[in-house]
């Protein structure tokens, strides 16, 4: 039986700004370990048996970071599907279960997971997968439940019913999330599960039931897989057709309707990193702090502290959280970590930079970093990646000196194609087409500095682009 994993990478992730926002959010960061939560993610799919390359879904925005992260993981074959917007798990999971159902047969099945949660527990996870497999083959569409540690408001709740032959649960109730009354409650009594956001089924048994359940979501999302266009390696759904499924989620529209839902509980150490609090789960100090980055303490004690690109130092401070990057300082403290998500939407409003972007900006070619930036004129640090280039392009209303820092360029300039090395430099007049690659085997660093009226991002008309950017 083919398992293929789909991984739900489309979140935004503001309550860990500023680490995490729109352009950058948390499942594309490496917060616990040595891999992003994608990626161990990812990983954490591939070790199951059966299992096929994932299928992660994600916005336009997002899809060539998805790609380089799953390179850089050695996961060949991903497929990635990119939503036209989004509209809750249940039409991913049906345009999922529709691509399942044509690629790999009517059996697949399919394991829907968000690309952001923690599992350090890898042979529990592997144990209730397991189960997970049995009951889908008789026909059950699986939830996970995860088995509380302390009484929770922030999730709902499942509740286990008799058991199965599988080794699953018949699921006695959904719950929504409690009052801290319910909650301590529910924990004493036992029994009952958080909802992890984690469902494993057969295609062909949940479009069934999606086609009883919610025959227009079915609907649409077949028409958004079938008119669905290939672009690179890319499957782009049809973004009318993905338009008509009504937004919700995969618990409203199936899981509380069906009689043929099954709980599996996970007990797997699983966190889904919803706010800076999940630090405090991380190794400490004898002081009960938790550090990273470069951070010097003195007489502090029970801090959560992350520091990016300075040095951060605390003295005499006890239970706060303190963030750290190259434009924005968070302090808070850990009963207040949740209202983070309340600065990023006062930022939108002002309508700040700060509440979406990082200065750093990652593209499928490399990256760009801006290091100054005042009327008239910006300076940048320009990364490119061996074998990449950008796309061969003009502005109107700016000019650019580039001047290489680190490995070799080539460089277009009008009707010039000519190398640039380590400690050389450049002038592309405005208006004049012009284009950078790396055709060495070592990252290419340079810096640019634009001069100009105007030196806005969508200022760039592009002629040719090996990315299908170019209009």
């Amino acid at each position: 039986m083919k398992l293929l994993p789909v991984l739900l990478a489309g979140g935004s992730g503001t309550r860990l700004w500023p680490l995490s926002r729109e352009q950058y959010p948390k499942q594309f960061l490496k917060l616990v370990g040595d891999h992003t939560l994608l990626q161990q993610t990812a990983l954490r799919a591939k070790a199951l048996p059966q299992a096929l390359p994932p299928l992660v879904i994600c916005g336009e925005q997002h899809r060539f970071l998805v790609a380089e992260q799953m390179r850089e993981a050695g996961i060949a074959g991903t497929q990635i599907m990119l939503e036209p917007q989004g509209r809750n798990t249940a039409p991913a999971a049906a345009a999922a279960a529709h691509h399942a159902q044509k690629e790999h047969g009517t059996d697949t099945v399919l394991f829907l997971m968000a690309a952001d949660h923690v599992i350090p527990g890898a042979a529990a996870f592997a144990q209730a997968s397991r189960i997970a497999v049995k009951a889908a083959a008789e026909g059950r569409t699986v939830a996970f439940g995860i088995k509380p540690t302390h009484p929770e408001t922030g999730y709902g709740y499942i509740k286990a019913g008799q058991p199965m032959d599988s080794g699953a649960y018949a699921i006695a109730a959904f719950v929504e999330k409690p009052t801290l009354d319910k909650a301590e409650n529910f924990l004493k009594a036992g029994g009952y599960y958080w909802n992890g956001g984690m469902f494993l089924f057969r295609a062909g048994d949940f479009l069934d039931e999606l086609l009883r359940l919610e025959p227009a979501m079915h609907r649409a999302s077949l028409h958004a897989v079938d008119a669905a266009k290939r672009d690179l390696d890319f499957i782009r759904l049809d973004a009318e057709a993905f338009a008509h499924c009504r937004s919700d989620s995969i618990d409203y529209a199936v899981m509380e309707k069906t009689a043929k839902a099954a709980l599996v509980p996970l007990d797997a150490g699983w966190d889904d990193v919803g706010s800076w609090s999940f630090l405090d789960k991380q190794p400490k100090d004898e002081r009960g702090n938790v550090v990273s980055g470069d951070v010097l303490l003195e007489d502090s004690q029970d801090n959560l502290v992350h520091a990016t690109r300075r040095l951060v130092a605390l003295a005499g401070v006890k239970n706060h959280v303190v963030i750290e990057t190259a434009d924005a300082v968070l302090v808070t403290t850990p009963d207040r970590a949740q209202d983070v998500k309340k600065i990023v939407a006062r930022l939108k409003s002002l309508k700040r930079p700060e509440a979406t972007d990082h200065p750093k900006v990652y593209r499928p070619w490399g990256s760009y970093e801006t290091l100054a930036l005042a009327d008239g004129f910006q300076v940048k640090r320009i990364i490119v990646k061996p074998g990449q280039k950008l796309s061969l392009q003009m502005h109107h209303h700016r000019a650019e000196h580039w001047i290489v820092v680190k490995g070799a360029a080539q460089v277009t300039c009008g009707e010039k194609v000519f190398m640039l090395k380590a400690d050389q430099s450049t002038y592309i007049p405005l208006g004049e087409k012009h284009r950078l690659e790396n055709i060495g085997k070592d990252l290419l660093e340079l810096i640019e500095v634009q001069s100009g009226a105007y030196l806005g991002e969508d200022d760039i008309v592009r002629f040719d682009d090996v990315y299908g950017r170019a209009k």
